[in-house]
């Protein structure tokens, strides 16, 4: 049986207040429909970033209010994630419900995407809070989550333009 330690629910206040928080801005050359599907791919997040090293639905399609994720974080963190956000084509929102790692008290991703003509732009904010132990390691390594979750959030790009060359062949 696998070790999980719940974590509070997180909300929009959540995303626009907490103190590790970082959003990431990425103009993507596809449509926002293009961008969609390659965020809710069977594969997505394996299929562009070398840190998520698992991911899968746990929800049947169609995706909705209540999907749920488990990710994999470089192999050792686990993440359950519950959706409570869902617009199709335009936004996407979760709160992680557990992880298999003790020390996270609150957790959220928040993904908007918004048209830009011919492109889309990609909001990407990442919200987490430790438990008091946990606080000062978080700070700690806050320059490093940063390029992490960039990396995350700039990743989609290319998988977008290598989903778009594929269905040009």
């Amino acid at each position: 049986m696998r070790t999980s330690f719940p974590l509070e629910a997180a909300d929009d206040t959540f995303l626009d207040t907490a103190h590790r928080r970082y959003t990431h801005i990425v103009d993507i050359p596809a449509s926002r429909e293009q961008v969609w599907e390659t965020l809710t791919a069977d594969d997505a997040l394996v299929s562009w970033s070398p840190v998520i090293t698992a991911a899968r639905w746990t929800s049947p399609r169609p995706f909705g209010i209540g999907t749920t994720r488990q990710v994999v974080l470089g192999g050792a963190l686990r993440l359950d994630e519950r959706f409570y956000r869902w617009d199709e084509n335009a936004r996407m929102t979760f709160t992680v419900d557990s992880a298999s790692v003790p020390g996270l008290r609150r957790f959220a991703e928040d993904l908007t995407l918004l048209s830009l003509g011919s492109a889309t732009r990609l909001v990407w904010t990442f919200a987490l809070e430790g438990n008091p132990l946990l606080r000062p390691a978080l700070a700690a390594t806050s320059p490093v989550n940063r390029l992490v979750t960039k990396s995350i959030a700039q990743g989609v790009t290319g998988r977008v333009r290598a989903e778009s060359v594929g269905a040009r062949r």
